[in-house]
């Protein structure tokens, strides 16, 4: 499905966005298989069960998500959550072909606060860790991932780093004394290595996540927002002519900070970001906005984006620039992706040597569409 112009874009990136690493994406990627990732809200499992999920599209499904109690921080697994652990992986299990799944642990609405504590000493990382390996095992699944959003400061950085190590060897050991698989160990992780936009400047631990993660989940989205109402955006750009916020500048800021490519996947989001024009002649990204356009928070998943457009016959673009779609009517304006800018990302990681890709979330794709195009498209390192 690759046209000359995608193959010349491809070819662009391979010797101009990362002309010092000197890595052929193939190359850097044959010896791993691709992760072709996505996230499962829990929350929407009685509308969109885990046996609906279409596992030919997928490597690895992530449970989003469960938290230690605040008091213990260990797993206590509440009755009603009981059953939706066991009933995610019942139902994975008979889906063929098969898939990875991890338990996804914290998540945008978790306290911050909570795992800054957990990761601050020996005693309660240490009560942390052997409970999430507990409750890994219990109920069948294949690892563990991190979604700590986010690290406030050096110090909660320096303990991350820590609690990785910690983590890795205890995975290690329980490994060694049941002669079971290691469970895998990821983390989802700021679009960059570093926070460059905040006031207080951190890093992440990058020596600690290369040698105890299997690989990092890069949230390649949320740039623009609803917390800026002044112009419209494209949340989820891969290139930015006017800043360093976009997607090849975070994932190449891993790769320069000594992060292998093959332990970084590319996050791409399955819904968009909506903004209220305040001239309806001047739509293009960066027009100025006076506020949220549809959708709760101005957020519409892919499918609502697909709705909204055909419901008002609105005008559908794509920006090569960004790598985005937009799509505006009258004063409504919604930023997002769509089969083509997905795609053409898809090839973009790739031609990087990335690991793979993931969604957040799924239930939010229209048909499989996206997911469908998004797996097609990754044509090497299977």
């Amino acid at each position: 499905m690759a046209n000359f112009s995608f193959l010349n874009l491809l070819f662009v990136v391979l010797f101009s966005i990362a002309p010092a690493e000197g890595a052929v994406a193939a190359a850097a990627l044959a010896p791993e298989a691709a992760i072709k990732g996505a996230y499962y809200p829990s929350w929407f499992s009685s509308g969109f069960p885990p046996s609906s999920i279409e596992t030919s599209l997928f490597t690895h499904i992530l449970y989003a998500f469960l938290s230690p109690s605040n008091t213990t921080y260990k797993f206590e697994v509440s009755d009603s959550t009981a059953p939706l652990l066991s009933n995610f992986i019942a139902a994975l299990r008979q889906k063929s072909p098969p898939v990875k799944t991890l338990i996804s642990i914290g998540g945008g609405g978790a306290g911050p606060a909570l795992y800054a504590t957990i990761a601050s000493s020996a005693s309660t990382r240490k009560l942390f860790i052997d409970s999430s390996i507990e409750v890994a095992r219990k109920y069948g699944f294949d690892g563990l991932d991190l979604d700590w959003e986010m690290p406030e400061n050096p110090k909660q950085m320096a303990d991350l780093g820590l609690l990785f190590q910690e983590w890795r060897n205890a995975i290690t050991r329980e490994s060694k004394a049941t002669a079971r698989p290691p469970l895998l160990l990821t983390a989802a992780v700021y679009f960059a290595v570093d926070f460059f936009l905040s006031g207080t400047y951190r890093k992440y631990p990058v020596a600690s996540m290369n040698q105890n993660l299997d690989w990092i989940n890069a949230m390649c989205y949320d740039y623009h927002g609803s917390w800026d109402t002044s112009a419209t955006g494209a949340h989820a750009a891969f290139f930015d002519p006017n800043s360093n916020i976009s997607s090849s500048y975070g994932l190449r800021s891993w790769i320069q900070a000594g992060l292998p490519r093959k332990k970084v996947v590319m996050g791409l989001p399955l819904y968009g970001r909506t903004w209220e024009l305040k001239d309806p002649s001047v739509h293009g990204i960066g027009a100025p906005a006076v506020g949220l356009g549809p959708g709760k928070d101005g957020v519409l998943t892919y499918s609502q984006v697909e709705t909204f457009n055909k419901k008002n016959n609105a005008t559908v673009q794509y920006d090569a620039t960004t790598v985005s779609t937009y799509s505006f009517k009258g004063t409504s304006w919604v930023g997002y992706d769509d089969v083509v800018s997905t795609a053409t990302k898809v090839g973009l990681a790739q031609a990087l040597g990335l690991r793979g890709y993931f969604f957040w979330a799924l239930s939010y794709d229209k048909d499989w569409r996206i997911s469908t195009q998004a797996s097609r498209a990754w044509i090497y390192g299977k």
